[in-house]
């Protein structure tokens, strides 16, 4: 017989900015690499350098146990790793080494340890045999190029560092030039693409949901099926990067085994949200919607929330990624603890958590996990009664408006879609936009949601006017639409790699506007016109004052209202002072003025740079002041307190700040 094959390590890393969608293409080349067979698969989102410290606890915890395993020294872990972390002499004495005959071996151990990690030899000794590196939006560029260069210390060999994803495929020269290290551009769509002759087409494979549980950070979409029916599109506009990461049209890309594989091995999930990018284009579209009513998504579909420890035991026990269901497992065996209010019960539970040394993670044993269940389970299954939730079907890219027909319409109708998002770029696709809402309210389709680009090539009013339209469709047909401002970020170029971009009918101060106006509203613009008329201006002409309005009264407008009513030095004092102001002045002064203004940098000197008093005190409205509104003991802070104790209620409710 000839030697098993040595199993090999591939580490999938996600850079640690905020998202809220988990990393599919990362969820796919864990089962690519389970499927292999001799591959371990470890996923990290979070401060690498801790991960670092953590792998090598793990292995100090390892060898200690073979100097003395008659003391349980994964137990420990937590003064382990802060000793390894921070080599503080009184953590090392936390440890109880003393506890055992072998101190003495034991000490030395830890400082060999300890100083692997202080004197860098884990860069000379790799652990890696892959590493591969996702990557999203290109204003996330620092920190991707930052996880790259790290991850080149934790490979073995530099060609197996792999970095794909969105900015991989828009900026691959200037991420090598940043990083020596060469992406790759697009999809996995094609077999053999990581290793010659195998036959997987890593883009088509199911997910492996279980690297979610690796981690600590929660991404706030889940509880879904993930996935495509279509990549592509067939419009090439001059704002999106689909065309670049995904050049060619797939008509129709099959669900159903993806589905199933996920059932049965993770457990059903409660809503199956696309990312196709234009679905509509789809000659097969009619055969898209009956797969996604076979896979149980139908119109009025149900959920029943299936018993997760369960599944986490299960996967225990079957070996499926010990590192996530350890971390599974624990974690729902502490939130029941928490929950429970019967007192006896509660007890009970914690006594187990207690004797199998599971209350916290960094403790917590496999085979600890799996005799604490057997204990736990009668307690888990009593209360363990699921309620039916409606479950929905969200194409989250949004579908194209100009692709709209009947029968369309009542396909998605049929399907449990909610929302349904119509893309309103551009004011100039308005009697399309109409008519694709319409169309599908005929269907019997009530709630939408669309993202409404602006910093492009729109002028600010056009903003408005696409939101006014949402409104009013709202009240004419009684549904509701849920408008998403988006701001747009050039893909290439100066400011492809931060948030700063202007675009060419904009400024910063009206930027920085609408950005106030979205904090005041959740970042979304809904049903009810009062609403909106307080949001945005009940007119034209209210929306473009808006967008001169100094941010701080944006903020706390109703509060700087009230000020006028207080001391005359609120919201009415800056709208006389505008308004005077721009009648007195020259046009060349005046616009002087809005350059500064429309600049958005309001310190001392630039105020001084006018002579005219009644400039610089309309320029004094520009100041931010929230740092004063929130800090004790400043004038503004008492009348903010004032203010609070009698706020504008009526208008508060409706979620607008004070």
């Amino acid at each position: 017989m000839g030697r098993p094959k040595a199993r090999k390590k591939v580490l999938l890393i996600e850079p640690n900015y905020s998202n809220k969608f988990p990393p599919i293409g990362l969820m796919k080349l864990a089962t690519y690499h389970r499927n292999l067979g001799n591959w371990d698969v470890v996923f990290y989102k979070g401060d690498l350098v801790m991960f670092v410290i953590d792998r090598i606890t793990d292995r100090c915890i390892a060898d200690l146990l073979l100097i003395d395993n008659s003391i349980d020294w994964s137990i420990r872990k937590d003064k382990i790793f802060e000793y390894i972390k921070t080599r503080k002499r009184d953590v090392f004495e936390s440890i109880g080494i003393e506890d055992s005959d072998f101190s003495l071996l034991l000490s030395g151990k830890l400082d060999d340890y300890k100083n692997y990690y202080w004197k860098g030899i884990w860069k000379k000794e790799p652990e890696w045999d892959r590493v591969c590196v996702t990557t999203l939006f290109t204003f996330y560029w620092d920190i991707t190029v930052e996880t790259i260069n790290f991850a080149k210390l934790l490979v073995k060999k530099k060609k197996d560092l792999n970095v794909g994803g969105v900015l991989a495929s828009i900026q691959p020269q200037q991420l090598y030039e940043a990083t020596g290290i060469k992406p790759s551009v697009g999809v996995l769509n094609k077999p053999g693409q990581l290793d010659k002759g195998d036959t997987q087409i890593i883009d088509e494979l199911p997910l492996d949901y279980s690297i979610l549980d690796e981690i600590d950070y929660k991404y706030p979409m889940s509880n879904a099926f993930y996935g495509y029916m279509s990549r592509g599109c067939i419009r090439h506009c001059a704002f999106c990067a689909v065309p670049t990461l995904e050049p060619v049209y797939n008509p129709y890309i099959t669900l159903t085994d993806r589905v199933n594989g996920i059932r049965n091995r993770y457990g059903d999930q409660k809503d199956l949200l696309l990312m196709d990018n234009n679905v509509l284009a789809s000659e097969r579209f009619e055969d898209i919607i009956d797969e996604i009513k076979s896979c149980g998504f139908g119109r009025g579909a149900k959920f029943s929330q299936p018993n997760l420890l369960e599944i986490a035991i299960r996967n225990l026990r079957d070996g499926w990624n010990d590192r996530a269901y350890i971390r599974k497992t624990q974690s729902l065996m502490s939130e029941f603890y928490e929950c429970l209010s019967n007192k006896e019960e509660s007890y009970a539970v914690y006594c187990i958590l207690e004797k199998y040394h599971i209350k916290k993670l960094i403790t917590s044993k496999k085979e600890n996990l799996l005799a604490a269940y057997d204990e736990i389970k009668p307690y888990y299954e009593k209360h363990f009664h699921p309620i039916l939730k409606q479950r929905y079907v969200d194409f989250n890219q949004g579908v194209d408006a100009r692709l709209f027909t009947e029968k369309k319409a009542r396909l998605l109708a049929s399907i449990a879609i909610r929302p349904l998002r119509i893309a309103f770029d551009d004011i100039k696709t308005r009697p399309a936009y109409e008519k694709a809402v319409r169309l599908s309210v005929s269907a019997g389709i009530k709630d939408f949601s669309n993202y409404l680009l602006y910093n492009f090539k729109d002028e600010p009013i056009d903003l408005y006017r696409r939101l006014r339209i949402n409104v009013d469709l709202c009240e004419e047909l009684n549904v509701n639409i849920y408008s998403f401002p988006m701001k747009y970020h050039p893909l290439y170029g100066a400011n492809s790699h931060d948030r700063d971009y202007i675009g060419q009918h904009w400024n910063r101060k009206f930027i920085r506007a609408i950005q106030a106006i979205l904090n005041s509203t959740k970042g979304k613009v809904g049903k009810g016109f009062e609403f909106f008329g307080e949001a945005f201006g009940h007119t034209e002409e209210e929306y473009l004052e808006l967008l001169e309005m100094p941010e701080t009264f944006i903020l706390y407008r109703f509060f700087f209202k009230w000020l006028d009513e207080k001391n005359g030095r609120g919201t009415e004092h800056w709208r006389s002072l505008w308004h005077h102001c721009k009648e007195k002045m020259t046009e060349s002064e005046w616009n002087r003025v809005q350059e500064v203004i429309h600049t958005n940098v309001f310190d001392v000197n630039v105020i001084h740079n006018f002579s005219d008093n009644e400039v610089r005190d309309l320029l004094q409205c520009y100041v931010n002041y929230r740092k004063d509104i929130v800090t004790e003991g400043t004038e503004l802070y008492m009348l903010k307190k004032e203010y609070d104790q009698h706020p504008t209620k009526k208008l508060r409710r409706k979620g607008c700040h004070g």
